[in-house]
């Protein structure tokens, strides 16, 4: 199994209801994934990190292997979500895969 974390830290000019409603958005878009891209085998996205954080939004995706990862960030759904309700609201992205 292979893991596909990501973390955002999002514009700074989103703020109040803005943002909140981004990252509501955007945590629907891409948990509704779950069964819709061969090899995803889980999808969450927490949106409610506490004040330590230094990030707005973070994704915990696994996949079957990293053949499914590469396809999934290729996938037609995927790029939707993350054109519609991640890209233009990031100002930074990091993320780690790993097997376990």
């Amino acid at each position: 199994m292979v893991r596909h974390i990501v973390i955002w830290k999002l514009k700074e000019e989103l703020t109040g209801e803005r943002l909140e409603l981004i990252k509501q958005n955007a945590k629907e878009a891409l948990e509704g994934l779950l069964g819709q891209i061969p090899g995803l085998l889980s999808a969450a996205v927490e949106v409610e990190g506490l004040a330590t954080s230094t990030g707005d939004m973070m994704l915990d995706t696994a996949f079957t292997d990293e053949a499914a990862l590469l396809a999934y960030q290729k996938h037609p759904l995927h790029q939707a979500a993350a054109d519609t309700y991640v890209r233009p609201y990031t100002h930074a992205r990091m993320c780690m895969d790993f097997a376990e």
